[in-house]
């Protein structure tokens, strides 16, 4: 995955870094741009890209040239290898130039995968391996493009800065050149120097508007450059889905356990703890039925009070295991229960033309429970609202309240664990919370049907 650092030049601090929050610029960015340093950093990898690649083009098509004139031969299948091998090499290189001048930060692509020892397993991966190959076009690619690259930036930059300097040189031509100024045309019998005020003045405008239309055309063609590094040197959209699927089931493995502990906890807690102290009770009062009646029947009432906790209890267990009411009539009916037992008023609204798939439907409800739990104690809102809608393909939910704000969905709190089941299927948590409120939580989870 490709990460770019600043949206505009001279934006390279990170968020949390000292520089971050200064104060903007006066000069407005048109103005400053030709000495930003992202200007230059982007400058300097077109000029550093015709040598390089020159040596990557000349490379990669002469050894695959020779690798496959010695393909009559069994010499030529280690040739296409090691020629892999070299463009993985100028790849890694490239990432990292990428890394330094572009500030393009590309994950490197997956290993080579050799399942078997010895050379000739190694020569078969590489040639197998489509990460290689993507290699090999990008060293054919970059080099045409490198070309037209370096000839554009450098022509723009040059002449740029050579007519906007202009008056600080004008001097040397009537002194040394022995014509009146930078000739402009000439032929036989015509010939036009820029060699008085006027002129002069006009040239250093005109390179002045060349210099400063310089970076965002220099911009331009690097964007080139980061597509072809993404695309071509970055992980495979492949095998970054594969890392994240792994991430994924690793969440979700992690919350299964974590509710079997919090089940587990509950049931040794609470029920099974009560249900323990009843039947002592029921004990005692049997021993003391035919010695003392009264006393007997008041434990058995106290009892039978335990008796009603604890059922409680377990159903409540069973509401945050899958609640009855979201199976037989689904999500309003389920939201509405859940905020008639949060402490401020609550309003629902479920516009869903039918219902979702089971799973989506107990990850909806679980993430609008949890989020009207936040509200009943850290919000200190008066009123709170619930709305459940569907977009295309995208189930949206939105829970909204009128409390202090300052919600924080980073540093580990329980809307980042939240955030992090939604995204174990495919689902964002977006927290919209500034301090002295509202404070708007949506969550969007793929749509599927049942």
């Amino acid at each position: 995955m490709a990460t770019y650092y600043g949206q505009e030049y001279g934006e390279w601090d990170d968020p949390g870094s000292p520089g971050a929050g200064r104060q903007p610029h006066r000069l407005p960015l048109v103005l400053r741009a030709p000495f930003e340093g992202r200007s230059w950093g982007e400058f300097c990898y077109l000029l550093l890209s015709l040598p390089l690649g020159i040596l990557m083009f000349s490379y990669s098509v002469t050894m695959l040239s020779l690798g496959a004139g010695l393909l009559v031969t069994f010499l030529g299948i280690p040739v296409l290898a090691a020629t892999l091998a070299g463009c993985r090499g100028f790849g890694a290189l490239e990432r990292a130039r990428a890394r330094g001048l572009l500030r393009l930060e590309v994950a490197d692509p997956e290993p080579l995968v050799v399942k078997r020892q010895g050379p000739m397993a190694w020569v078969g991966a590489m040639l197998r391996s489509g990460v290689s190959w993507r290699h090999v076009l990008y060293t054919v690619l970059q080099f045409p493009w490198a070309v037209f690259s370096f000839v554009v930036g450098v022509t723009s930059w040059t002449c740029g800065w050579g007519l906007l300097t202009y008056p600080l040189w004008f001097w040397v031509f009537p002194m040394y050149g022995g014509q009146g100024g930078l000739q402009l045309y000439g032929d036989e019998a015509h010939s036009v120097y820029l060699d008085n005020p006027f002129e002069i003045t006009v040239t250093a405008l005109v390179g002045l508007l060349i210099t400063l239309a310089t970076p965002w055309i220099v911009r331009g063609l690097t964007i080139v450059d980061r597509l072809l590094v993404h695309g071509l040197l970055g992980p495979s959209r492949l095998a970054t889905r594969v890392v994240e699927l792994e991430s994924d089931r690793g969440v979700v493995v992690d919350t299964a356990a974590a509710d079997l502990q919090r089940i587990e906890r509950d049931l040794h807690d609470g029920a099974q703890a009560r249900l323990v102290a009843l039947a002592m009770d029921l004990g005692l009062a049997k021993e003391k039925l035919t010695q003392d009646p009264r006393a007997a029947a008041r434990m058995v009432e106290e009892a039978h009070g335990e008796v009603k906790t604890a059922l409680q209890e377990l159903r409540d267990l069973a509401r945050g295991i899958h609640p009855a009411v979201l199976t037989d009539r689904g999500l309003d009916a389920a939201l509405s229960a859940v905020a008639s037992r949060c402490t401020v008023p609550v309003r629902v609204e479920v516009d869903l033309p039918s219902r979702p798939a089971p799973a989506i439907e107990g990850i909806a409800y679980f993430t609008v429970s949890e989020l009207l739990q936040n509200v009943s104690k850290h919000s200190g809102a008066k009123s709170a609202s619930v709305d459940v809608w569907r977009a295309e393909q995208r189930l949206l939910l939105q829970v909204v309240d009128d409390g202090v704000g300052g919600a924080d969905g980073s540093s580990g709190s329980g809307l980042d664990g939240l955030a992090e089941r939604l995204d174990a299927v495919d689902g964002v948590l977006a927290v919209e919370s500034p301090p002295g409120g509202p404070t708007r939580i949506t969550a969007e989870l793929p749509w599927r049907s049942p």
